[in-house]
């Protein structure tokens, strides 16, 4: 994910990440509100309390509390996933006032860089309209309970609010008894205004379930599903109706479903569907008409399907083409594009959490969701690897007729997973996916050579008393051959490239039941061991690390000739420091094989660049024509004082992604930069959440990252001027390749290893 240029605006744009689309028309009581700001409804996460995340670091405590039975607690450690901790809460704006405040209790232990409140505003289009986070108070170390509050001025234009807590960087949070407040009073008393009414708050119909029951699909009712999928997502962004808001779409999905499943062949539900698009009323003749401009198009409309009389008949044929012919123009209800980004905002989108599964209605509705985003809104879809037509016809009887909820998430994973894209993943979901189990053996694995290697361990003293070795090759778990294992698990794990699927399995490799486990063993000279471990339930601070770097503070001088700086650490406010202490060094190591903790990507990069140097450029979607993209102009780096004149050695892998390989591009394009390490994630561009039927979500990359050559990312991720992999003997000899090599960069392929070990073991 990209990130904006300080830390308040990054969180306020990675909070996004994290809140669920919210269900239109439910209001909660104000009884239900004093619960969910005070925490004493005993429940943290979900539907009528808090969104929020990484949900690991988020949990409620008895133990430490200011008020009632419980708080919110926040903590974070060296090995906790992202940058940062929240908590969020969206309100929508059916109120009116002058100004409105977030009031709360906060408590700290050991943060080393902030705390705070946050409070924003968000227009229609899912702009950010004012956001406040208390970073300039700069609330760290330990503190005891105090009170605090911030305030923001109501905008006109704003439609809802989203108020929370964050923690940034390490150190533990407790928050408790909040008040949010519209011109001093509670906000359930701040005086009503009525939004006008659309069929999202008017149409009931399919609150309680679809009706839509399903015991088995013949091959032509399948088909016949698979064609009013494409369909009803043609009509969703084209049809002048339905694209501005005047059906409740998901509902007129239930209605014309049955009809197309009873038809007894392809002509009966097309005729179906026909009359269906009748009853939506005429469609006139576009004015203004849409148009698409050829002007730095990279991708044109997929839609030459709707030319297909084989497949439509030529009625239905002919009725698509005209919609397109006279399709809206601009503005749309259910997408939007995020203000200075332009990745799409999926707006009313209900993710109906309360809906009873299984309900096969409900579950095509999110395959027919997801597939026609991804048809039309997702910059990569030319990368893809699959015919995604053929994706949404062999899924419909699979989603169709899964038979409980777990299925139906496990089936959506097989979908997503089908994208390729690192950041398209069930994240509601993760703990269906295979293997499951709140158990885990204490050990990092990670995969080398393409097999999965002890390269760690979990839990400190009692990881490495479990009997394993550093470079232990895992043949078999509990009799089962790893390969069959990962055969099994990879339908499931949603990446860009295998070295990214086989990390992510890695990090689940060992979970599973608590209790007793056998692993076989392959240790250094071929012996064959076996291990009686157990499976123990892990704390997020025991779970071991999954970055590959030195320890020890962000900056580091290794050598009077070598400067080594992490950005899992590194500091906005610092990087003028950073660049002077490394002064006379022949060269400057920067190690991304982790995720940047702040968006340093112009701070540090005009640094180190002598001149306006362009470093990337974008592809965006088009409302106007749904499934365009068109390039950007290619965004620069300016040069700045002081500069770094020396070498600049750059390490990645497979967990540098996202924000990391974006920095890495901008990084690399210093003169003389170079790029050590292996293959990355493959998926940058800022993402775009999605909510799904079950209250489930996931989300895509939502803009198009290329070179300025254009030159793609996705995927293929930033490919190393030098390529190095870890190995077996490395991982046995406790070896970091890697860094090695960067220092033989530097100093010269003559360098030992007696010479290295003596820079990094000093």
């Amino acid at each position: 994910m990209l990130r904006f240029r300080s830390v308040a605006l990054a969180v306020f744009g990675a909070l996004t990440v994290f809140c669920h689309a919210q269900e239109v028309g439910k209001a909660p009581s104000s009884a239900t509100l004093v619960k969910m700001l005070s925490f004493e409804s005993g429940t943290l996460l979900g539907p009528e309390a808090w969104d929020g995340g990484p949900q690991e670091t988020l949990s409620l405590d008895d133990k430490v509390v200011h008020g009632g039975r419980w708080s919110a607690r926040l903590e974070r450690n060296a090995t906790s996933p992202e940058s940062f901790s929240s908590l969020a809460k969206v309100f929508h704006l059916d109120f009116e006032g002058r100004a409105i405040e977030l009031r709360g209790y906060i408590r700290t232990e050991d943060v080393k860089e902030f705390v705070g409140l946050w409070l924003r505003e968000d227009g229609e289009d899912g702009n950010s309209l004012a956001f406040e986070n208390m970073q300039a108070k700069a609330i760290k170390g330990t503190r005891d309970w105090a009170e605090y509050s911030i305030t923001l001025p109501l905008h006109s234009e704003a439609r809802q609010i989203v108020v929370g807590a964050l923690l940034v960087g390490t150190g533990k949070l407790w928050v408790d008894d909040l008040q949010v407040l519209v011109d001093g009073k509670p906000i359930w008393e701040a005086p009503k205004v009525v939004a006008p009414l659309t069929p999202l708050h008017t149409d009931h119909a399919f609150d309680k379930g679809s009706g839509v029951s399903v015991s088995g699909l013949s091959r032509v009712q399948a088909e016949n599903l698979a064609t009013l999928g494409r369909v009803w997502g043609f009509l969703k962004y084209h049809h002048p109706g339905v694209a501005s808001g005047k059906f409740h779409w998901d509902y007129e999905l239930f209605r014309v479903m049955p009809g197309v499943m009873a038809a007894k062949d392809r002509a009966g539900a097309n005729l179906a569907m026909e009359n269906w698009i009748k009853g939506l009323g005429e469609v006139g003749a576009c004015d203004p008409c849409a148009s698409l401009d050829p002007k730095d198009l990279h991708l044109q409309p997929d839609l030459g399907w709707i030319n297909d009389e084989a497949l439509l008949g030529s009625n239905l044929s002919q009725r698509l083409r005209s919609i397109h012919s006279n399709r809206v123009k601009g503005k749309q209800f259910y997408v939007s594009f995020m203000r200075g980004v332009n990745n799409p905002s999926f707006n009313h989108e209900g993710s109906y959490p309360d809906i009873h599964l299984p309900d096969a209605g409900y579950q095509l509705l999110g395959l027919y969701r997801f597939w026609n985003i991804i048809a039309y809104w997702f910059p990569y879809r030319d990368v893809m690897g699959e015919n995604w037509s053929d994706v949404l016809v062999e899924s419909v009887p699979r989603i169709a007729l899964a038979t409980s909820p777990e299925a139906y998430q496990r089936e959506l994973m097989a979908v997503i997973a089908r994208v390729h894209d690192t950041h398209a993943n069930l994240w509601s979901s993760l703990k269906v996916r295979p293997p499951v189990g709140k158990g885990q053996l204490p050990i990092v694995v990670r995969f080398v050579e393409n097999r999965p290697v002890v390269a760690g361990f979990a839990a400190g003293e009692a990881g490495k008393n479990t009997g394993f070795m550093l470079g232990d090759e895992i043949l078999e778990l509990d009799g089962v051959p790893v390969g069959r294992l990962v055969e099994a698990w990879s339908p499931f794990y949603a990446a860009s490239n295998e070295p990214t699927r086989l990390r992510d399995i890695g990090q689940a490799f060992t979970k599973g039941e608590c209790g007793p486990a056998k692993v076989r063993v392959r240790r250094a000279g071929g012996e064959i061991s076996e291990i009686s471990s157990a499976r123990v339930a892990l704390a997020p601070a025991d779970r071991g690390g999954y970055t590959h770097e030195l320890p020890g503070p962000a900056f580091q001088r290794l050598s009077a000739d070598v400067a080594y700086l992490k950005l899992s650490s590194v500091k906005i406010a610092d990087v003028a420091d950073y660049v002077a202490r490394a002064g006379g060094a022949k060269g400057l190591i920067i190690d991304i094989r982790n995720y940047p903790s702040e968006f340093v990507v112009f701070a540090l990069g005009s640094l180190l660049v002598d001149k306006e140097t362009p470093f990337v450029r974008f592809t965006t979607g088009d409302g106007s024509n749904p499934g365009a993209f068109h390039w950007t102009e290619p965004l620069k780096l300016t040069s700045e004082k002081p500069h770094f004149s020396g070498k600049i050695i750059i390490l990645v892998d497979e967990i540098s992604q996202s924000q990391a390989e974006y920095t890495t591009m901008a990084f690399r394009s210093a003169p003389g930069a170079k790029v050590v390490g292996s293959t990355t994630a493959g998926a940058d561009g800022n993402v775009s959440p999605i909510p799904l039927p079950g209250g489930f979500r996931t989300m895509i990359s939502g803009i198009g990252v290329f070179y300025p050559d254009k030159t793609p990312t996705q995927r293929v991720g930033i490919r190393a001027d030098v390529e190095v992999k870890p190995t077996l003997a490395g991982i046995r000899a406790g070896r970091d390749e890697v860094l090695d090599e960067a220092l033989r960069q530097i100093l010269g392929a003559q360098t030992t290893t007696a010479e290295i070990d003596a820079i990094l073991r000093k």
